[in-house]
């Protein structure tokens, strides 16, 4: 591509990257230059402002003629690319430089329990392509990532990209993630995953980094980039089988030392008493709110209900005592919740998940106790809010975990050595 067209660019890449001037640390050992080079630079254009070497020279407080090296770098291998044109004030008109968004595409896989949804992405995280399946998770892995790295081909060849041009994939899994390597740790609607290495089973296809993260995480960061680009506190709650927490703290997306933080539905309630959970404990979240313990105490009342999408239909139909159940399970939730709202201070709350389609009914349970239950000064500006991402929320979570490594200061200057 010899020019990015002003509509390309729109500012679309700050949905989901950070502009930030920092120079690139240094980590122990590490072979990356501590002083600020072409990723210094990178990352002055990746919020789609396009800007002149002038301007990158003020900024990084480097000498032009190392800007000029730098941007020629970046623009050889595709991440910059030329944009429009500048006023001039006298002499040939300065050059206008930005993000490429079609230098690379990246791969978002959401892999639930029986779904999978694939996107094929650009650099700023506009979805070029897509496939969903229904496929069971519990199938193993080498099923079901034959499907991937098939799926993604396809991706491929609709958008009529070539494999070279892929830069990451990101996965999401529906069970507990040892975040470093990848692999899924004991996750009990996945047999035959248990320290399954991901990453390099889905290498054999493609070359190319494999990041993967159970799907809560990824759907806090799914929301965040489709609605909330702007909040660096927020809690992304998902009900539905079991429930759980995607938590983002100052911009951070918050694993835990072994990437069990957020796990909500394994923490004891008040009206818990000694009902029996899944996890061998009595009393917890999931036992009580989570979408087969409604369906349950909806049979119990003599409803036809064994799923989540039978409690979720009753609601719609205006059944009271679905309603009534719905409304309980959000108090219930809401009692964890109001304690997270506490130790944490988030700004936002997004509630996701199937049963999240049972509409106001849930909210407002979660809302009544929530508002109640935690400090005034933690609920001045806070806001409860359903998902806006919707179903999409893994999905575009996990493209924007690629889009992050490709763009990283570590990526780009290792590649522009």
């Amino acid at each position: 591509m010899d020019e990015i067209s002003r509509g390309q660019t729109n500012g679309r890449a700050a949905c989901f990257t950070e502009s930030v001037l920092k120079p690139t640390a240094a980590p122990a050992g590490s072979a990356f230059p501590a002083l600020p080079g072409a990723s210094d630079i990178f990352q002055l254009l990746r919020d789609g402002r396009p800007r002149t070497r002038s301007e990158l020279a003020q900024l990084t407080g480097l000498a032009r003629s190392t800007v000029a090296s730098r941007v020629e770098a970046l623009r050889k291998l595709g991440y910059i690319a030329p944009f429009g044109g500048a006023a001039s004030t006298g002499g040939r008109p300065p050059s206008l430089f930005a993000l490429n968004p079609s230098a690379r595409v990246v791969v978002g896989a959401d892999l639930g329990a029986t779904h999978a949804l694939v996107s094929l992405s650009d650099l700023a995280g506009e979805v070029l392509v897509e496939e969903r399946e229904a496929l069971n998770i519990a199938d193993g892995p080498e099923r079901v990532l034959d499907w991937l790295a098939s799926a993604i081909r396809r991706l491929l060849e609709r958008a009529g990209r070539a494999p070279e041009d892929l830069g990451a994939i990101g996965i999401g899994l529906p069970g507990p993630v040892e975040h470093e390597t990848g692999r899924p740790i004991n996750p009990p609607i996945m047999p035959g995953w248990d320290r399954a290495d991901v990453p390099a089973m889905v290498q054999r296809y493609f070359n190319v980094p494999v990041l993967v993260d159970n799907d809560v995480n990824i759907m806090a960061l799914g929301e965040q980039a489709a609605a909330w680009p702007e909040v660096r506190d927020l809690m992304f709650i998902k009900v539905a089988t079991g429930i759980g927490a995607g938590i983002i703290s100052s911009g951070q997306l918050q694993r835990g030392a072994q990437g069990t933080a957020g796990d909500l539905g394994h923490v004891r309630v008040p009206r818990g008493g000694d009902v029996l959970c899944r996890c061998g404990n009595t009393g917890c979240l999931e036992a009580l709110a989570g979408g087969p313990a409604l369906a349950a105490v909806l049979a119990g009342e003599g409803r036809e209900a064994e799923t989540s999408q039978d409690v979720i239909d009753l609601v719609r139909a205006g059944d009271l005592q679905a309603i009534h159940v719905v409304r309980q399970a959000g108090r219930d939730i809401g009692d964890v919740v109001a304690t997270c709202v506490n130790l944490v201070n988030p700004s936002v709350i997004a509630i996701g998940g199937s049963l999240a389609q049972a509409g106001e009914h849930l909210l407002a349970g979660i809302r009544e106790v929530v508002y109640r239950r935690s400090l005034p000064l933690a609920t001045e500006h806070l806001r409860i809010v359903p998902s806006v991402a919707g179903q999409r929320a893994g999905v575009l979570g996990a493209a924007s975990m690629a889009i992050s490594h490709v763009l990283s200061p570590e990526a780009i200057e290792a590649a522009t050595r």
